[in-house]
């Protein structure tokens, strides 16, 4: 109570942003993007502060028939742009940072147990849970959506800081067919299904250029000039596929051998019975399969302690959904019947080990034999810490940084911080004399 009080305290104006704008970046090549192409959108500027954590991927198209008509028994389902991609990888001056494989699945899996009913997703290609009261495309199959690019990287979701003086590129690759963004249903006499394409027309990564503020800049300056590496953290999302259970109730998974340096913090497991690449099944759901029972192995540690004893045909399944989070979208009925997914959180290690292998396993139990074609699914929300090193470039010939060239020793700067190398020889006398500690300090001009 104490902050009603404090009538003396003065208005504080957060300054430290000059400007912000968003900038559309388009791919190499702008002209088709057909199905296993690799998409490759790039922001060669390395001498700016760009906010990843705030960009988007911007997707335009449409789905029509084969020869170009409308469609009309193929709808687009929940997050169907997503399963467009196969695999959506970032990169910073040309080193992988981040990936994300099977895009649709792994953001279906992460987004369900992560979003919460006050979070409107519509602009990003979701539907509702039960995908009635919305749809993705208008009566012409045209859709336009915006996804946000913390919807698919891991590093967009926890690293919000602007990354600076790096080149950034986003390489997409489309899915090797479009059947599980669709829905299908037989017509005619006798039943045939139609034959569609999901053609897209453009697509853009919208990125955030963030301009610091005067004091900021020299900051920002002042701590890139001690040439040190900047870390970033974040929980990377890796997707692990078992293409086809066998038929017994139970089964034991060897699912990876990782180091001490990229710990699992959080596994999702899910199931789907024929779903994958079917044209009458919806690839956004999952199925429950009757599980009773999933255990995660950290080498020796058991994740969870206790059995989930799950009976989900007598209604039994409130330790599963209990795991959710404290607000979630989904309500126990849809939870069981669209997307049964198990949460295991194992955040908690012994963290004195920092040299050893960890193998990571599951053991999965049903109450009656896995029915045919059921593929498992285990994703995995990993640490991993990454260094890039923003210093400037040593200066060419004559040639020297722009912002440490004619910025005044008294007065307002004149120039904003990361521009284009500048030529000494085209400073006036003035420039030169006040400048005269940036050369001794950071260029060694004579």
């Amino acid at each position: 109570m104490e902050e009603i009080l404090n009538i003396q305290t003065p208005v504080a104006f957060d300054e430290s942003v000059a400007h912000y704008e968003i900038h559309a970046h388009q791919p190499y090549t702008a002209s088709t993007y057909n199905n296993s192409d690799e998409i490759r959108i790039s922001i060669q500027h390395q001498d700016l502060c760009l906010l990843p954590a705030r960009s988007s991927l911007h997707v335009c198209g449409r789905i029509v028939k084969a020869d170009n008509s409308f469609v009309e028994n193929a709808s687009l389902v929940n997050n169907a742009i997503c399963h467009l991609f196969e695999e959506v990888r970032y990169e910073i001056n040309a080193i992988e940072i981040d990936r994300c494989k099977n895009v649709g699945l792994t953001t279906l899996m992460k987004g369900w147990i992560s979003i919460n009913p006050n979070q409107s997703l519509e602009n990003a290609g979701w539907l509702d849970v039960k995908e009635t009261a919305l749809s993705l495309s208008n009566n012409e199959g045209y859709f336009d959506v915006c996804i946000p690019l913390n919807m698919i990287l891991g590093i967009a979701e926890n690293y919000r800081k602007i990354v600076v003086n790096v080149k950034h590129e986003l390489i997409i690759t489309r899915s090797r067919n479009d059947l599980n963004a669709v829905v299908q249903t037989a017509a005619g006499n006798p039943a045939t299904f139609e034959d569609f394409k999901i053609n897209l027309t453009r697509i853009e990564w919208l990125m955030p250029y963030v301009l610091a503020s005067n004091a900021h800049k020299i900051r920002l300056l002042n701590y890139i000039e001690k040439d040190r590496p900047i870390a970033m953290s974040f929980h990377s999302w890796e997707l692990f596929e078992y293409p086809l259970l066998p038929t017994t109730p139970k089964h034991v998974w060897t699912v990876k051998t990782s180091n001490q340096m990229e710990k699992p913090r959080f596994v999702v497991v899910g199931f789907q019975k024929n779903r994958k690449g079917q044209k009458v099944a919806n690839a956004s759901r999952s199925d429950h399969c009757n599980i009773s029972n999933v255990k995660l192995f950290l080498n020796s540690q058991c994740y969870p302690y206790g059995n989930l004893n799950l009976d989900i045909s007598h209604n039994q399944y409130v330790s599963a959904y209990y795991e959710k989070q404290a607000e979630p979208v989904l309500n126990k009925t849809d939870y069981i019947t669209h997307l049964p997914l198990i949460v295991i959180d194992c955040s908690k290690q012994n963290e004195s080990l920092k040299s050893a292998p960890m193998d990571v396993r599951l053991e999965f139990e049903a109450r009656n034999n896995f029915p045919a074609g059921t593929s498992a699914y285990c994703l995995i929300l990993h640490d991993r810490i990454v260094q890039y090193n923003p210093g400037f470039k040593q200066p060419v010939d004559d040639f020297i940084i722009k912002e440490l060239a004619i910025a005044p020793l008294h007065g307002e700067h004149l120039v904003w911080l990361f521009k284009e190398p500048f030529p000494w020889r085209r400073l006036s006398n003035k420039y030169r004399k006040e400048n005269s500690w940036l050369e001794r300090s950071y260029h060694g001009i004579p």
